[in-house]
Order: structure tokens, then C-alpha cells, then sequence
């Protein structure tokens, strides 16, 4: 299916979704929000896909809602959080408003030198509605969370590594080639283990420890039924690269 607002493509285990509307500074319209939840419904329907890259055309990932539409919903963060792949983001430039809570609902986030953070909503009398008032804190800590999105003051790239927002920040010119290199080692991993780390990760991070432990005891007694699983161990004992089918 072709997209207007969107690119999607698939390389072998690597889904590619790019933000697609540089002339507006990839703002989210109801149109790419729309694009982006269809896009993740195709994604979580491919087994074959272990990891998800989060790109934007231009200069700029988001500069945020498109408010000539109003502040739109938060359809787009959610379709981006609903992926059960990894989701890597590569921010390159300006990550406003509601293009920063997209790069929040992803699993990881490595940007380019140049890049800015921003949840500038307050400043024009709303508030975070695409869930950045609840993953920002879980990500950088109430206080910093607070800091930033009461003052609507964007921070940079170094900052955002230092308050853990950013895993990484690279020159832009390494942008694609770190996040591409960052894909390749993880599909080298076990499909199936992935997706269980990421759901006990995420899911026990609304438990207590008790009931993550719980969960993360159930989904390691889940993975030892799979075949990868014992791919996994004769491979180590054979010293040869395993060959993981996700089954």
C-alpha cells in the first residue's frame, strides 16, 4: 500500500517507517497519524519483523501536531507503541511536541548531534496529550519530566543523553548507519526473546516487583517450549551462529 504523508518498507527482519512530510517539518496531521496506525496494524501482522525503524525525511523528525488541524489526539504515539517489534527512533533535528511523544513510545532512541527535545503544549495553554506526561518520567524522573514540560524549554541532544531521553546521540551523517547497525545486532538475537524482554520490561514497569518477577517467570518458562530456544543452545555448543526461525 502506498502512503502520502508516510514511507513504509520491509528489509528482511527490519520494518522501516518514515515520517514523510518535510515541507511541513513532518507535523502530524490526521492524515499521518491515520497512515502511521495502519502502517503498525501491517507491521504486528509480518512475523518476520523483529525490529522497527522510526525515520524522518528533511531536516527535522516532528515539529509536533500540524496546528492548522488543532491539537490532534494521541492516535499516532499510540499506533507507534502498540508495535510488538523493537522500535528504534533516529532523531534527526527538532522533536516537538507530539513528534518528542512519538520518539517516547519507541523503545529506543539514538539522535544526531544537532537534535532538540521539546513538550512545548503549555506554552499555548494545553498539555502533553499523547502520552508524554506519563513516559517522560518514567524515562528521565519526575523532577527532570516536570522541569520540562512546565517550562516548554527545549533541551539538546548532549542533555537529553544526560538525562537518559537520548541512548545515544551520533553526527548526522552516522544517523542511519548507527540505527541500521543497531537493527542488525538485535535481529541477531532470538525474535521471540526480544519481544518477551520488551513486554516484561514494559508491562513490569506498571507491577510491583513481586508481580514482575511473576511475569518475567512466566514468559522465561514460555520461551523455554520454542524451538529457538534450543537453536539457541546448540548453537552455542556447536560455536556456530544460530538460525532462529521465530517458532
Amino acid at each position: 500500500m502506498l502512503y502520502e504523508t508516510i514511507i513504509y518498507e520491509k528489509k528482511g527482519q527490519i520494518g522501516y517507517i518514515t515520517l514523510n512530510r518535510p515541507q511541513a517539518e513532518n507535523a502530524i496531521n490526521a492524515q499521518m497519524a491515520g497512515e502511521l496506525a495502519d502502517a503498525c496494524l501491517r507491521v504486528n501482522q509480518d512475523e518476520e519483523l523483529s525490529v522497527v525503524l522510526l525515520l524522518a525525511a528533511g531536516n527535522n523528525f516532528s515539529s509536533g501536531s500540524d496546528l492548522r488541524e488543532g491539537e490532534l489526539s494521541s492516535d499516532a504515539p499510540r499506533a507507534i507503541a502498540s508495535l510488538e517489534s523493537i522500535v528504534i527512533a533516529a532523531i534527526n533535528g527538532d522533536a516537538l511536541g507530539q513528534g518528542l511523544e512519538l520518539a517516547l513510545s519507541c523503545d529506543i532512541r539514538i539522535a544526531s548531534e544537532g537534535a532538540r527535545f521539546c513538550l512545548p503544549q503549555t506554552s499555548y495553554g494545553l498539555i502533553p496529550g499523547g502520552g508524554g506526561t506519563q513516559r517522560l518520567p518514567r524515562l528521565v524522573g519526575r523532577g527532570k519530566a516536570l522541569e520540562m514540560i512546565l517550562t516548554a524549554e527545549p533541551i539538546d541532544a548532549e542533555e537529553a543523553y544526560r538525562i537518559g531521553l537520548a541512548n545515544k546521540v551520533v553526527p548526522s551523517r552516522e544517523l542511519l548507519h548507527e540505527v541500521e547497525e543497531m537493527a542488525r545486532r538485535l535481529i541477531s538475537g532470538g525474535p521471540i526473546a526480544l519481544r518477551y524482554c520488551k513486554e516484561a520490561v514494559n508491562k513490569g514497569l506498571d507491577l510491583t516487583l513481586e508481580q514482575g518477577l511473576r511475569l518475567e517467570a512466566d514468559l522465561y518458562f514460555l520461551i523455554q517450549t520454542t524451538a529457538d530456544r534450543m537453536e539457541g543452545i546448540r548453537a552455542f555448543l556447536e560455536k556456530r551462529p544460530p538460525q532462529f526461525r521465530g517458532e
